[in-house]
């Protein structure tokens, strides 16, 4: 009998170490799926509103390299996007209405393509479609690392002292007499 006890003890040992193990295996796997900073040593410090937006240089469509910062003093519309998304093809039209109403004023778009071909397809497109404004572009991924970025198109606004104050994800209509107002009274700031 008494080996039978000592058995019945072993078992119940193994099936509490199995339990034990499995239960530190569960929460390993949560530790590290956790999106906590303290947990993920990989993780960015989140954009907010009135952080600092990240610099970059990329390419205009002549190769030229342009910097975030070369607009500082002036409200931006960073806006990332690409020629073959059906919606930031729609919002188009009316950025270079913003573009025509504003360039005058202290205001400038930034306008980013992710197209991993380039200026090959970004230029033709810009000329297809009449549009004016700056435009960069991002084969590498660069803006979307810094950005934190999911899809397109999605726009940062951007205040004179490089600060973000909105994020915008989806198309809109750039060209309402609302946002100019906004445009216009942000860049009127002192």
């Amino acid at each position: 009998m008494s080996e039978n006890s000592e058995q019945g003890t072993g078992i119940k040992f193994q099936n509490v170490f199995l339990v034990g193990l499995i239960v530190a295996g569960i929460c390993i796997v949560i530790l590290l799926q956790s999106k906590d900073a303290l947990f993920n040593l990989n993780s960015t410090p989140s954009l907010k509103k009135g952080t600092p937006a990240p610099d970059f240089s990329l390419p205009d469509l002549n190769g030229k390299m342009v910097s975030l910062s070369d607009y500082k003093g002036k409200v931006i519309l960073l806006n990332i996007w690409a020629t073959w998304c059906p919606p930031c093809v729609q919002e188009m039209p009316s950025m270079e209405k913003l573009h025509q109403e504003l360039k005058n004023e202290n205001f400038a778009i930034v306008a980013v393509s992710i197209d991993s071909s380039g200026p090959q397809v970004v230029s033709p497109f810009m000329k297809k479609h009449n549009l004016s404004f700056l435009t960069l572009t991002d084969t590498k991924g660069i803006v979307k690392n810094l950005y934190h970025t999911t899809g397109v198109p999605e726009s940062l606004i951007i205040d004179k002292s490089g600060n973000i104050v909105e994020k915008i994800i989806g198309p809109r209509d750039w060209a309402t007499p609302e946002a100019i107002k906004y445009f216009r009274d942000l860049s009127n700031i002192q």
